[in-house]
């Protein structure tokens, strides 16, 4: 079973940065359509970014030109780059990964990372 480990999350002041940070446990991103998404206290869990094959990514329109999705495959890890956070950003953040296991269709979540943007 492939697991999904986010870091980087925080408490960061209105115009700051944060980078989270995604770690699967097998080389998994490199065949897997890949992306963030959060979820804000009492609203549905939203699409933030993602990377569905090579040079196509996808942004929600709040986080156009501040945020930036990568893989490193290398790494088996998949990042966000958060720039000119505002509180309205305040969410939990989740790293999500869907692939093929033979015909078995699959949808993994990880556990999430707090990121609070408040001064």
């Amino acid at each position: 079973q492939v697991q999904l480990v986010e870091s980087g999350g925080g408490l960061v002041q209105p115009g700051g940065s944060l980078r989270l940070s995604c770690a699967a446990s097998v080389s998994i991103f490199s065949v897997a359509a890949v992306g963030w998404y959060r979820q804000a206290p009492g609203k549905e869990r939203d699409m933030v970014a993602t990377i569905r094959g090579p040079g196509s990514t996808d942004y929600a329109n709040s986080v156009k030109g501040r945020f930036t999705i990568s893989r490193d495959n290398a790494k088996n890890t998949l990042y966000l780059q958060m720039n000119s956070l505002e509180p309205e950003d305040t969410a939990v953040y989740y790293c999500n990964v869907k692939y093929y296991s033979g015909p078995h269709f699959v949808n993994l979540w990880g556990q999430g990372t707090q990121v609070t943007v408040s001064s």
